[in-house]
């Protein structure tokens, strides 16, 4: 019921948006006139419907009613921060046990330890520079490492759906042979879907993968009315500085909104100057440009590599149910790592600093750029070529990596701090929040993109 009563809300606010814009309504013809545009736009739409009903097929085997509503499995999953991540990402199929419940993570994960190991194994860095042939081997070696990634988390996901009592069979030959088809099945979803992603992004408009956490995100925004709800019915039990808190918190979450938009897109403009060189009777060079250094740099990954390590403590004491009377200290140490607590809080903060400086390190080396400039006649005015530039573009880079790195920790950490203030579960979190909108971001640039390759006006003109 609270999802139709959101997506109704929302069905009325897109009507109320396009009865009173009427650039946005030409805009949409528009992209209804291109016919390539409008294929790519059907097609995307029409994988992203095709993931969001497989969300909801449970996998054979499974007793789709040890899953609902306060078991012990909905218990899990609210209690643990790794677990929690997988079913927002996967817009709630984990937590149905349905067919596409690992996600994008699988993928993601193995892109991430391909990326770390191009630049410390000498091998895959020589790939990544043999051009297209040698991207096409790294994303054939990133395929194969997601499987067998997914193939990891599915056992995993076997054993915590079997400690649950969410199986049909626990015993005999059947026990097996669902075991088989179960963890199987949950790996071939996770191929599918990265499958999926990858014929959005040859025949479909924005990028797949990004795309399909998108809609797993968006998908979970129903749980907002259950917040919403559930701070009415404090106000109305006795409480009534709920009925500030309310208004207070839709503020803060649109301030937030602006607040990501504004330093997603935020960047420091370090100028260049060519010197003019002469080529036979042509004289080329002289003009001046820039190095953009974005200054969240890092996007989102920070924010999932510290809540997948915060999450691990949580699922292992879960996992191994350690009792409080036999084993007090292990009791206490899994139960620091809970998502309200404030340990949680500070752990994940200086975790979230720690990997942006890392993933930006792993990324950006000035050296490169210090020496493609003296190769191009390029200098930064004011800053002598060469080591001088290089340490300048350090010290820059130092400074903007700080910036972000604050910037994403207080995106990460605002939700659970009002949560604890307000008594309220808030599940739109900073790592979703950042998503959203760089992914509506970037899908806007590459609607844009068409539109003024066919000469009509788009979203940001």
């Amino acid at each position: 019921m609270n999802q139709y009563l959101v997506v109704g809300i929302v069905f009325l606010v897109v009507i109320a948006l396009l009865a009173t814009n009427k650039k946005l309504v030409e805009t949409l013809k528009n992209i209804y006139k291109i016919e390539e545009l409008r294929k790519r736009v059907i097609y995307t739409i029409g994988l992203l419907l095709v993931y969001r009903l497989g969300s909801f097929v449970v996998i054979p085997g499974i007793n789709p009613n040890a899953l609902g509503e306060g078991s012990a499995y909905a218990s899990q999953l609210e209690g643990n921060g790794l677990l929690g991540l997988l079913d927002v990402f996967s817009g709630g199929a984990f937590g149905n046990a349905a067919i596409f419940a690992l996600g994008v993570m699988p993928y993601i994960t193995a892109s991430i330890i391909i990326q770390l190991l191009t630049v410390a194994i000498p091998a895959l860095e020589n790939l990544a520079k043999e051009g297209e042939e040698g991207r096409r081997k790294i994303t054939r070696i990133t395929h194969y490492t997601a499987m067998g990634i997914a193939f990891v988390m599915s056992i995993g996901y076997y054993f915590i759906l079997r400690r649950m009592g969410a199986l049909h069979y626990t015993s005999g030959w059947e026990n097996w042979f669902s075991a088989v088809v179960i963890i199987l099945t949950f790996t071939a979803g996770s191929q599918l879907i990265t499958w999926m992603g990858e014929q959005i992004d040859s025949k479909g408009i924005g990028n797949g993968v990004s795309l399909l956490i998108f809609t797993g995100i968006v998908s979970r925004w129903s749980s907002l009315y259950t917040t919403v709800r559930g701070m009415l019915t404090m106000a109305a039990s006795g409480k009534p500085q709920y009925y500030v808190f309310l208004p207070l918190l839709v503020v803060l979450a649109l301030a937030a909104v602006v607040f990501v938009v504004v330093l997603t897109n935020a960047e420091r403009r370090i100028p260049v100057q060519y010197a003019k060189r002469v080529v036979g009777r042509k004289m080329y060079g002289g003009q001046a440009s820039f190095i953009p250094i974005k200054v969240n740099m890092s996007g989102v990954m920070p924010v999932i590599f510290a809540s997948a390590l915060c999450g691990i403590p949580s699922m292992i004491g879960g996992f191994l149910n350690v009792d409080q009377a036999t084993h007090p200290f292990w009791y206490a140490f899994f139960h620091t790592f809970n998502y309200t607590s404030v340990v949680y809080a500070v752990i994940y903060l200086l975790l979230i600093i720690g990997f942006n400086y890392f993933y930006v390190a792993i990324q950006y080396n000035p050296v490169e750029i210090a020496n493609n400039l003296r190769q191009n006649n390029g200098t930064i005015p004011g800053i002598r070529p060469g080591k001088p530039t290089s340490d300048f573009i350090t010290k820059a880079l130092g400074k903007i990596t700080l910036v972000g790195a604050l910037f994403l920790a207080v995106i990460a950490i605002l939700p659970i701090l009002l949560g604890n203030l307000l008594g309220v579960s808030i599940q739109l979190g900073g790592t979703s929040l950042l998503i959203v909108v760089g992914v509506a971001l970037d899908t806007s640039r590459s609607l844009e993109s068409y539109m003024l390759m066919r000469h009509h006006k788009g979203f940001l003109e």
